[in-house]
């Protein structure tokens, strides 16, 4: 009930912002101005945006390189289903990836892949800030807007700066994990804190540990560091070709699309339903009218920008769920649920103990085997993946 109550009042909020800034615009030169956006910049950059959806699988799969294999097709299919959710119902939807890429592909347990998506997401925002304050330093400030540019300038030092410590102390914590967990579980250890979130938040803390395997590993780093510059660039260049398919008057450097997208991301941070509607929208028509670009010019602008981003997700989309395994009850109770990150730890909980129960109740003569098998001291060779994988 109460995510449901969420869910229409998320709606009502993206109404109110469409209203509330589009209450002045002349929807007829709005529609012209879509009329006359070059399609061919319009194609083009769709294409490339389902380039990024592949780039953010092979991103992944790198992130996964350190607890376990993955299937390539898979992750593609889990990232362009997590989009499509995300269109449907907000920011709620990407809860959706980790279960149904753990449904597809047996190797991946659904904690380990909902952390993996944490971790994600401090590289794109690490990634986002740092084209944002770097291309600041080459790009002149819009007429009669060179004050408020100042400040904006500041704003992006001080975020690169918080990208650095963000960094460092994500690394300390990876290199220290195991004596913060067990510290963690110490003081948590109390009748004032409900047993469910202890071991929830355990196991996340856990996984976040073997997720951030990759920081130790420079070639990984790399590879990650990579595939994230690859994709904000096919996000970039799309966001560009945009811009240049309305033909503006006001002419848009690649340095102003990628202070454009920045804004953009910052609106898509609000969790309404349709993939950041109306914030989205608002964000992306502010900061093109921050460039000097006319108000009518710049919403059609920010609503044709939001098809490319998310439109080639949604028809990759019905194509995975229509041939997936996820039927549309579970899909409709995950996004319902109050806790559905809790759920699926605990599914995931719920079947480590069948499988526990099930080597438990082996004949003794098949435990006697097992332990004399295991005896040998080339079996007793530490595997990394496993450890990881079993922590």
């Amino acid at each position: 009930m109460r995510k449901s109550l969420k869910f229409i009042l998320l709606f009502l909020f993206a109404v109110f912002i469409f209203w509330f800034f589009g209450r002045n615009l002349d929807w007829t030169e709005v529609s012209q101005s879509l009329r006359r956006a070059n399609s061919f910049y319009l194609i083009l950059a769709t294409l490339l945006t389902c380039l990024g959806y592949f780039l953010r699988a092979c991103r992944w799969q790198t992130l996964f390189t350190p607890i376990t294999e993955t299937s390539l097709k898979e992750l593609f299919a889990a990232t362009t289903i997590g989009f499509s959710a995300i269109l449907i119902v907000g920011r709620a939807g990407e809860l959706i990836r980790p279960m149904w890429l753990s449904m597809r592909d047996r190797r991946v347990r659904p904690s380990a892949a909902l952390m993996t998506l944490g971790v994600e997401r401090i590289f794109d925002l690490a990634a986002l800030i740092c084209f944002f304050a770097v291309n600041l330093l080459f790009f002149d400030a819009p007429a009669g807007r060179e004050n408020e540019f100042g400040y904006i300038k500041l704003i992006g030092n001080l975020m690169l700066i918080g990208v650095f410590l963000g960094f460092t102390a994500l690394y300390f914590y990876q290199s220290f994990s195991g004596k913060f967990i067990v510290w963690f579980e110490k003081i948590s250890d109390r009748k004032i804190v409900p047993r469910k979130i202890r071991q929830v938040f355990i196991s996340l803390l856990k996984q976040l540990a073997a997720s951030l395997q990759v920081l130790h590993n420079w070639r990984e780093i790399a590879m990650v560091v990579l595939w994230t510059i690859l994709l904000w660039f096919s996000i970039a260049i799309p966001t560009w070709l945009v811009i240049l398919a309305f033909d503006l008057p006001v002419k848009i450097s690649f340095g102003g699309s990628l202070f454009i997208m920045f804004v953009a991301a910052l609106g898509s941070v609000v969790p309404t339903p349709g993939g950041a509607a109306g914030a989205f929208h608002a964000a992306t028509a502010g900061g093109l009218m921050f460039l000097n670009v006319e108000k009518n010019d710049a919403f059609a602008v920010s609503f044709a920008m939001h098809l490319v981003y998310f439109a080639p997700a949604v028809i990759f989309g019905i194509y995975y769920f229509l041939h997936g395994d996820m039927s549309i009850k579970r899909f409709r109770n995950l996004l319902s649920s109050e806790h559905a990150e809790e759920e699926i730890l605990e599914e995931e909980k719920s079947g480590a103990d069948r499988k526990q129960s099930e080597v438990g109740s082996q004949k003794p003569a098949e435990n006697l085997f097992y332990k004399s098998q295991s005896s040998n001291p080339e079996d007793q060779t530490p595997n990394h993946k496993s450890q990881i994988e079993n922590i």
